[in-house]
C-alpha cells in the first residue's frame, strides 16, 4: 500500500477519469428537468445516480460493503467517491442553473398543448381556418366594474375567423388582442375548447366607466372638430369665442363614421342618453358631436355658442387597473376579508402573527377601531371584526380567509 498523499493523489486521479460520465449526466439531467418542467431533481437523487453510474456496487450501501472498507485501496477509493460526487453535484448545480437563465422556447405546456378538433378546421386556399364563436355568458373580471349589458351582449354575438395553424394557446391571445380592440375593452381573458369555442371574461372600456352625469352636472351636444383618439371619459376644454368650459365626455360621434349624421349646427337639442347612443368609445378625428358634462351653471351659456376649439385632457394611465392587470397575470389576488370571533389572528398583532410565513399572504390595509392603516406595520394590533386587505397567490388568500374569515 502506498503513503497516504499518494493514495490521495490516485483517488483524486481515479475519481476525476470516473466523474466525467456521471458529472455529465448530472448537468443533463438538471438542465432538462429545470427547462421543460421548472422544477429542481433534488441532491440526494442525484448523489445517489452519480455514485451507481460510477459503477460503485450498491451505491451508497458499499460504503458499508466489507470489500470496500477492509480493501487495500480504502482511501484512493473513498477519495474517488468524494470526488465523483463533488463534480456531479457542481455539474447538476450548473445544469440546474442554465436551465434557468436558457431562453425558453421548450415548456411542459408545449408539449402537452391542446389541439383544435379537426371537424372544426376548414381548408381555405390551402391553408386551415377556424371560426371562433362566444360560448356562454360573458363574465366580470375581478376588480373592475361590471360589463355593462349591450355589450356583454355584443361580445356574446362576436365571431370571426382565425387561421388553425397555430398553438391553441397563441390562437386564445389573438381572440383576446381582437376582442379588446374591436369593444375597446380594459382587460381580457379568453379560454378555448377543441370545438373553437371561447370562454371570454372581460372588463368594461375605461374610458366609458360612467353611464350617467354626475350631480350638479348637465350633458351638451355640441359639434367641434374632434381629435383622433378622443374617448368616452377624456377630460376636455371647449373653447368658444367668449369663454373656456371644462367637462368630460359622455358620448361622441363622428361624420365621417356616420356618413354626415348629425350634420344641423346648433348645439340646442337635449344629450342622448348613453346608454343607448350608438357612439363610437373613440374618434377617428374629424367634425362631430361631442356630449360633454359641464356645471349645470354654465349649460345654458354654452348651449348657445359656436365652438372655436376643443381640446383633449392628458387623464394619464388608470394605474389602479393597471396594478390588478400585472396582478391577476402573476396568478396574484386581492381579497377584503372581516377577522372573525376566535380567529388565531385575533388579538395578536400583523408580526405575531407572521401572516406572511404562515399564510403566504401580504397584509395591504387594516380597518381597526374604525380607522384604516394602510400599508401597517408589524406592531398593527389585530381584533375580531377587522377588515384586512390582503394580497397573494389565489391558494394563499383562499386558505387565509377559510381560517380567519
Amino acid at each position: 500500500m502506498a503513503s497516504v498523499p499518494v493514495e490521495v493523489v490516485l483517488g483524486i486521479y481515479l475519481g476525476v477519469l470516473t466523474g466525467i460520465i456521471p458529472a455529465l449526466v448530472s448537468w443533463a439531467l438538471g438542465f432538462v428537468f429545470k427547462y421543460v418542467t421548472g422544477v429542481t431533481v433534488p441532491a440526494f437523487g442525484v448523489v445517489v445516480l452519480a455514485v451507481a453510474i460510477a459503477g460503485v456496487n450498491g451505491g451508497l450501501m458499499a460504503l458499508n460493503d466489507p470489500t470496500f472498507t477492509r480493501s487495500s485501496n480504502q482511501i484512493r477509493l473513498s477519495v474517488a467517491l468524494i470526488v465523483v460526487l463533488m463534480l456531479s453535484l457542481y455539474a447538476h448545480n450548473a445544469g440546474d442553473k442554465m436551465g434557468v437563465e436558457f431562453p425558453r422556447k421548450l415548456s411542459l405546456r408545449k408539449l402537452t398543448d391542446r389541439t383544435l378538433s379537426t371537424d372544426v378546421v376548414e381548408l381555405v386556399g390551402g391553408r386551415g381556418q377556424v371560426d371562433v364563436r362566444v360560448s356562454g355568458d360573458v363574465s366580470d373580471m375581478e376588480g373592475y366594474p361590471s360589463v355593462p349589458a349591450d355589450l356583454r351582449r355584443e361580445i356574446r354575438e362576436w365571431a370571426a375567423t382565425f387561421p388553425a395553424d397555430v398553438p391553441v394557446v397563441e390562437l386564445e391571445g389573438r381572440v383576446a388582442d381582437r376582442l379588446r380592440t374591436e369593444f375597446d375593452l380594459a382587460d381580457v381573458v379568453v379560454t378555448l375548447d377543441e370545438r373553437a369555442r371561447a370562454t371570454v371574461s372581460a372588463a368594461p372600456p375605461l374610458g366609458g366607466l360612467s353611464k350617467r352625469v354626475p350631480p350638479g352636472k348637465r350633458g351638451v351636444s355640441v359639434r367641434a372638430l374632434l381629435p383622433t383618439g378622443t374617448a368616452r371619459g377624456d377630460e376636455v376644454t371647449v373653447a368658444t369665442s367668449d369663454r373656456t368650459y371644462r367637462g368630460d365626455v359622455l358620448s361622441l360621434r363622428s361624420d365621417r363614421a356616420h356618413d354626415g349624421a348629425d350634420a344641423t349646427d346648433g348645439g340646442t337639442e337635449p344629450a342622448p342618453d348613453p346608454a343607448v347612443d350608438p357612439s363610437l368609445p373613440v374618434a377617428d378625428g374629424g367634425d362631430g358631436r361631442v356630449t360633454v358634462a359641464v356645471d349645470a351653471g354654465q349649460a345654458s351659456s354654452l348651449l348657445g355658442s359656436s365652438v372655436d376649439r376643443l381640446t383633449v385632457q392628458s387623464r394619464g394611465t388608470r394605474r389602479e387597473y393597471e396594478l390588478l392587470s400585472i396582478l391577476r397575470q402573476a396568478g396574484t389576488r386581492i381579497r377584503k376579508t372581516t377577522v372573525r370571533e376566535g380567529a388565531p389572528i385575533a388579538g395578536t398583532t400583523i408580526g405575531d402573527a407572521a401572516l406572511r410565513d404562515a399564510f403566504g399572504v401580504t397584509v395591504l390595509a387594516v380597518r381597526h377601531e374604525g380607522r384604516w392603516q394602510f400599508a401597517p406595520r408589524g406592531s398593527q394590533a389585530l381584533a375580531a371584526g377587522d377588515d384586512l386587505f390582503v394580497v397573494g397567490s389565489s391558494d394563499a388568500v383562499t386558505a387565509f380567509r377559510e381560517a380567519v374569515a
